[in-house]
């Protein structure tokens, strides 16, 4: 419950599209899927296939950028 007269900061909304798309490492580094691995498959070798399959770490650059859209992830 608040008190009368006092304000506090708002609350960030979180973009939920990053939300589904992101998660966070235990040492707090933000990890996505890779791309390119819908459709054709089949032209692909097995080990790149396999690769594929891993998350990956999001470059050091654009953790600030992306953790603004996922404060309280």
């Amino acid at each position: 419950m608040r008190m009368k007269g006092t304000t506090s900061m708002p609350k960030i909304k979180t973009k939920r599209a990053a939300a589904k798309r992101l998660k966070v490492t235990a040492s707090g580094k933000l990890m996505r899927r890779t791309g390119w691995k819908q459709h054709h498959l089949e032209g692909k070798s097995p080990k790149r296939r396999r690769r594929l399959r891993r998350a990956r770490l999001i470059a050091k650059v654009d953790q600030p950028r992306l953790k603004r859209l996922v404060p309280y992830l």
